[in-house]
């Protein structure tokens, strides 16, 4: 999909949808979009009343168009917006609080652009969903955001880390969005593979078959293997960022926290300081002598 062949509004909404596999496609976005409505439609208006939020909030607050458009103040509204349809009970009050939390969100996302315009600073990614859901979450009745209940094999486990990316726990909802992916980039659609079968093999090691074959174990990887997928000359820095998020996942459980995607944010984190500390340790060297 060409972004001339749709309105402003639509490609923007679309691309807040491919932005949370870190690309900007709007057909990428679309599958995702299908994949939700059908495998999980009870959740549509969720993402699209979240990402709707974000976006008009942007345009309101004057940001930028071409961060608009780029859907990068709509895809952490997309998140919230799945999660807070399977974890509350609908009532008058969710649309309110999706709407709000969209908009917050790429509040906070904006003041990030703001306070990080050198491209080596440390990205936002998924860190407002994460910060709104652990508060949210925390006024939430306990209850599972996966369902435990489906009759998964391996060949399951797979498209299901994709699907996890977006709370979706259907093999169908991962093929869709991995068919996204592999059309708006075939590599990061590898790096995203190799990280859902590291995090797989991983639980599967640990004696974690469930985590594995719903995915849970893999979509943090295969984010982390995304956002540094475009490393065409470092193929370590996904590949590191995979290992981290998978070894910094089982730390959020114990502690409490639900892991959602704190892991990749951390993970890639680490790896961009350690990159920036690599690189000006390098100059430094070279000035010495």
């Amino acid at each position: 999909m060409h972004p001339t062949s749709c309105p402003d509004w639509a490609e923007a909404i679309l691309n807040g949808f491919s932005q949370v596999l870190l690309q900007r496609h709007p057909f990428c976005g679309l599958l995702c979009l299908v994949a939700i409505l059908l495998t999980a439609p009870a959740l549509l208006a969720g993402p699209l009343l979240g990402a709707l939020a974000g976006l008009l909030t942007a345009q309101q607050r004057g940001y930028d168009k071409v961060e608009r458009q780029a859907g990068l103040y709509s895809y952490n509204g997309v998140l919230l917006g799945v999660l807070l349809c399977k974890q509350f009970p609908w009532s008058p009050l969710l649309p309110l609080l999706i709407i709000a939390s969209g908009g917050l969100s790429a509040m906070l996302t904006h003041r990030w652009l703001r306070c990080t315009p050198n491209p080596q600073c440390l990205k936002a990614y998924t860190a407002p969903f994460v910060l709104f859901s652990w508060l949210l979450l925390a006024c939430a009745a306990p209850q599972s955001i996966t369902l435990d209940t489906l009759n998964s094999t391996l060949l399951h486990a797979l498209p299901q880390g994709l699907g996890q990316v977006f709370l979706l726990d259907q093999p169908l909802a991962g093929l869709l969005i991995g068919a996204g992916l592999l059309i708006a980039d075939r590599r990061a659609a590898c790096w995203a593979v190799i990280g859902c079968v590291g995090g797989i093999a991983v639980a599967i090691l640990q004696n974690e078959p469930s985590s594995a074959l719903f995915g849970l174990a893999s979509y943090n990887p295969a984010l982390a293997g995304l956002a540094f997928s475009r490393q065409r000359d470092k193929p370590w820095l996904p590949a590191c960022a995979i290992v981290l998020a998978i070894l910094l996942q089982p730390g959020f459980s114990e502690v409490g926290l639900p892991p959602l995607t704190a892991p990749f944010v951390l993970a890639c984190w680490l790896v961009q300081a350690s990159a920036r500390l690599m690189q000006r340790s390098t100059f430094d060297h070279r000035l010495h002598w």
